[in-house]
């Protein structure tokens, strides 16, 4: 999970604050060479570490902190306000200018994630944005690059323009004439990458650029290569002007680095971060909601803005009907389920609920296979076994573990979890009749 080991240092550090009564300068300092220890372990950028530790302990030391009530608070407050304006300070919207069609250039080093992004950042704004895109392979070098993005193109629903290994700059102009023959009112173009910095790169990105004068130039940098990162992007930005960043396998870095850094170095924000492998895993970056969830206070928006995306209120209105009436079945429980896993990983989920630091779970694993295997269990019941689970007798069950591969006792186990869920959402939902759970027009998962 992202900043997890950054986290879980930075709070072990706020813990010994909190701990004081009263802080003095020297407490402060002590702290803020934790913090900057932690900062460099997660492969932040030095120049930046230094910075921001300067403007912590500058503030922190003030009479702001060491005359307050709840000094350590008043230390994590600062940490948040200074973290925040790290990474931008607010959500940085992604502009599409006066120009039909709209241009946004991918750019980027081979591996980074620029085809799989391309087809995320095409669905994302198709949905978020009721835009319509159109993809265009201008990598014609790496093999299979063009057969990627039209297989990307062809899950998201996005079609895809490509002229095989022809010039690339050309292809791109051409894009734009197609685009506008076919109503397309958004242009996502692909770029080539190198496994590292050229000239010949360079100089055949920047011709594209001037081709097609793009709204957003965006550069797609791997989370996983640290303070690299923050290097391409200096490279990038000098010779094409970049308008933003996308940080893509965030959810697999634990140390963070460069989301960190690449605000401060280049000054140009972070845009959208990639958080899983599914072409829905893609999210706008907003600094203060990251900022929070490095120092464990949670993300609360973000998590409702997921729930809201996952879940379809026509459905939580028909499962809140079926509860009342007592007839939530299995077919139900497991739309719920599926439901529950668009969300994303439930370690992501976690992680943004407030004082929940995933790393202190210990031995305890969020097992994602679970999920699977409640699914498959489900799917091996017949459709009048889903919608009365009072028949499942013995050998009905011992049938239903064969089908879905697992156990008896899994299945057991399912059933007894099935029936607890059913009668809690239940009984939630009898106590929101007065309208308790729903004072505004939206509504919570599971209908309550």
């Amino acid at each position: 999970m992202a900043f997890e080991g950054l986290s879980s240092k930075l709070q072990t550090v706020f813990k010994k604050l909190s701990g004081k009564g009263k802080l003095n300068e020297k407490d402060v300092k002590e702290a803020m060479r934790e913090v900057k220890l932690a900062l460099l372990e997660a492969d932040v950028n030095f120049t930046v570490v230094k910075g921001f530790v300067n403007a912590v302990t500058e503030r922190a030391v003030g009479a702001e902190v060491l005359e307050s009530l709840t000094p350590g608070q008043q230390v994590i407050k600062i940490v948040n306000e200074e973290m925040t304006k790290l990474m931008g300070g607010t959500n940085a919207k992604v502009e599409f200018g006066s120009q039909t069609p709209s241009v946004i250039l991918l750019a980027g080093l081979q591996g980074a994630g620029k085809t799989t992004m391309a087809g995320k950042l095409a669905a994302y704004l198709s949905k978020q944005y009721g835009k319509s895109p159109l993809l265009v392979a201008c990598d014609i070098y790496r093999p299979a690059a063009i057969k990627q993005l039209q297989v990307v193109g062809e899950k998201v629903g996005v079609p895809v323009f490509e002229r095989g290994q022809n010039d690339p700059v050309e292809t791109a102009k051409l894009s734009i004439e197609y685009a506008r023959r076919n109503l397309k009112d958004l242009v996502i173009i692909d770029t080539a990458g190198r496994l590292h910095i050229d000239g010949d790169m360079m100089a055949e990105i920047a011709a594209v650029k001037e081709a097609v004068n793009p709204s957003e130039i965006l550069l797609v940098i791997d989370a996983m290569t640290g303070q690299d990162a923050v290097n391409v992007a200096k490279a990038f930005n000098e010779t094409l002007e970049l308008t933003g960043v996308i940080v893509t396998k965030l959810d697999g870095d634990t140390r963070g680095g460069a989301a960190l850094s690449v605000k401060a170095v280049t000054g140009k924000p972070i845009k959208f971060s990639g958080t899983g492998e599914k072409l829905t895993d893609i999210e706008p970056f907003h600094p203060d909601r990251m900022a929070s969830r490095i120092l464990g206070m949670g993300d609360v928006l973000t998590l409702i803005e997921k729930a809201q995306t996952a879940f379809d209120e026509k459905k939580a209105v028909e499962l809140e009907a079926k509860l009342r009436k007592d007839e939530f079945t299995l077919e139900d429980y497991l739309d719920q389920f599926e439901q529950m896993k668009n969300m994303g990983s439930m370690q992501d989920i976690l992680g943004m609920i407030p004082g929940m630091d995933a790393s202190k779970l210990g031995n305890v694993e969020i097992d994602e296979k679970q999920m699977a295997r409640t699914q498959a269990i489900i799917r091996a019941m017949t459709p009048q076994e889903r919608r009365r689970p009072d028949i499942l007798n013995a050998s009905r069950r011992k049938r239903i573990a064969c089908g879905s591969g697992t156990s008896i006792q899994e299945v057991n186990r399912l059933l007894n979890q099935y029936e607890a869920s059913r009668k809690m959402m239940k009984q939630l939902t009898n106590m929101g009749k007065g309208g308790k759970f729903r004072k505004g027009k939206k509504r919570f998962p599971f209908g309550f």
